[in-house]
């Protein structure tokens, strides 16, 4: 991706800061930059810079067990303030910051510590094509005299006590990030998105994962589901019990915090109280699956059989059945019992196993 050029600065320089990236910080620790001087700072600390990096790695972590790398020591921080704050997977980026703020946790704080030796110094080291590895092996204040001598820099660094070290952007990069914010945090995202399917192969949706959940587009199912209530009942799958049409509410057998998805084949109606319980776990397969099954295929002969729910279904699929494949294995005409809870065996299994593998919990009614 060619970033926007400029006649001041090496942007070709740029645009190689993450092309050795092993790990993930240096995609935060840019990141956090950016939104630093789009908020109108051109001056930042490394806290303020590695407590932006948690708020940003939060939603990855703890809604959608994304992981990081192997022994990462940002995911280490998200999982460890998830473990003592009470702060919820969906958390307002405002609430995390002002916990952050008030954080005196031994733990995290030596950890933040750890994220700021390296990462400073090597995001810019496209600039610095002469440093060798004895280059890096010097004391850190060689290495930020050198920085701050050096012309062309992105930033100069001002070392101070551990966390309260800060960084001043040079006004050029300023005017340069402020004039181009948008096509750099993407550009940024971008190459995010790809680091992270690397880390998380087998994972749907990353590109959906990056920042906090997002509004999930469900009216159309919900107005399906009673749609189909009023002319045969429907049994929640979880406690035997008949749903009224205004008792239902939307659950993803297979989290949504790991498909980041609403696809039909995934939404079964339950009731608030179950859907607020099940919360991001997996329900048990072997309790569920064929209960939720015999659920999806009563709404698809109904779907086959009656003009009204044909319509609802149209509607739904308008917005949640984006695969034609699915739609051909699963919603052709025609299929028997056995067949539909085949398809949809084989369609649903592998989600749902990779979302186990995540670490997503099974989950029983009681």
């Amino acid at each position: 991706m060619n970033l926007p050029s400029s006649s001041q600065l090496n942007t070709r320089t740029l645009a190689r800061i993450f092309d050795n990236k092993s790990e993930s910080y240096k995609l935060f620790w840019f990141k956090a930059i950016l939104k630093n001087v789009g908020e109108g700072r051109a001056e930042m600390s490394y806290g303020d810079l590695i407590d932006q990096m948690i708020i940003d790695a939060w939603y990855m972590v703890s809604e959608f067990h994304l992981n990081l790398g192997p022994a990462d020591t940002l995911e280490k921080i998200v999982l460890r303030l998830a473990e003592i704050s009470g702060l919820t997977p969906s958390e307002k980026p405002e609430k995390i910051k002002d916990y952050l703020a008030e954080c005196n946790d031994a733990e995290i704080l030596r950890m933040k510590k750890t994220l700021t030796l390296n990462v400073p110094y090597r995001l810019q080291a496209p600039f610095m094509p002469e440093a060798n590895t004895a280059f890096w092996k010097q004391s850190p204040d060689a290495t930020v005299d050198y920085i701050n001598r050096k012309t062309g820099m992105i930033y100069t660094i001002y070392r101070a006590r551990g966390l309260e070290s800060t960084i001043r952007i040079h006004d050029e990069w300023v005017d340069y990030i402020s004039e181009n914010y948008g096509i750099l945090l993407g550009w940024t995202d971008f190459n995010l998105i790809n680091y992270l399917q690397g880390r998380n192969p087998t994972v749907p949706g990353i590109a959906s994962k990056l920042y906090p959940p997002q509004v999930r587009k469900l009216n159309n199912v919900i107005k399906y589901w009673r749609g189909i209530s009023e002319i045969h009942p429907i049994i929640d799958i979880y406690d035997g019990e008949v749903l009224g049409s205004r008792e239902i509410t939307i659950d993803h057998f297979v989290p949504w915090s790991y498909v980041a998805s609403d696809e039909l084949w995934n939404l079964i109606p339950t009731s608030r109280s179950i859907n607020s319980s099940k919360s991001n776990n997996l329900p048990r397969w072997d309790a569920y699956f064929e209960k939720l099954c015999r659920a999806e295929y009563d709404a698809y002969k109904l779907t086959q059989e009656n003009k009204n729910i044909k319509g609802l279904f149209e509607r739904c699929a308008r917005e949640n059945l984006n695969s034609e494949e699915v739609r051909q294995r699963l919603y052709r005409p025609g299929l028997d019992r056995t067949e539909f809870s085949g398809q949809l065996s084989e369609i649903m299994m592998p989600v749902y196993e990779s979302a186990r593998n995540m670490g997503f919990g099974e989950w029983e009614f009681r």
